[in-house]
């Protein structure tokens, strides 16, 4: 517990037991929602659909619907808004090569467009709808890390 956010060390038996989830939620205090956390990785956080702040909450609810906010600690989810990061980046890593796995499986032995429907059509919904949920919690997780937020002109 080294690191926490706000420079300070968190200390307590307090901050522990909520982040060892020995407190039910609704016995958390207003005082210890905005106190000193832990920093979490935006990547095991993320990937997993944790809280960013104390990495026990959920994140979603339902397969790609942010909550409102964490359960456990109390954090707003207000401010994630990953728009289309997730699609954009499994289109790029997902998509594309399943696309051209297709045009190669039809250029070199022109298969009938059943072969297409038990190979390419299974792999493109795997390789695309599998890593959305992943990608939007680390997209989230990475905008509360890194205190994202709309871009702004320097006022003069």
């Amino acid at each position: 517990m080294d690191n926490v956010i706000g420079g300070s060390r968190a200390s307590g038996a307090r901050v522990n037991d909520i982040l060892a989830n020995d407190i039910p939620a609704n016995d958390i205090p207003a005082s210890d929602t905005q106190g000193d956390w832990p920093v979490l990785k935006p990547v095991r956080t993320g990937i997993r659909g944790r809280c960013p702040r104390c990495g026990q909450g959920h994140l979603f609810h339902g397969f790609l619907t942010l909550r409102d906010g964490c359960e456990v600690c109390g954090l707003s989810y207000a401010f994630a808004d990953p728009a289309d990061g997730p699609a954009f980046f499994v289109q790029c890593f997902g998509c594309v090569p399943v696309v051209i796995f297709a045009l190669v499986l039809q250029v070199q032995a022109d298969p009938p467009f059943w072969v297409h429907l038990v190979t390419s059509l299974p792999l493109a919904l795997v390789t695309c709808v599998l890593p959305l949920r992943p990608l939007k919690g680390w997209l989230t997780c990475s905008q509360y890390f890194f205190k994202a937020g709309e871009g702004r002109l320097a006022s003069d």
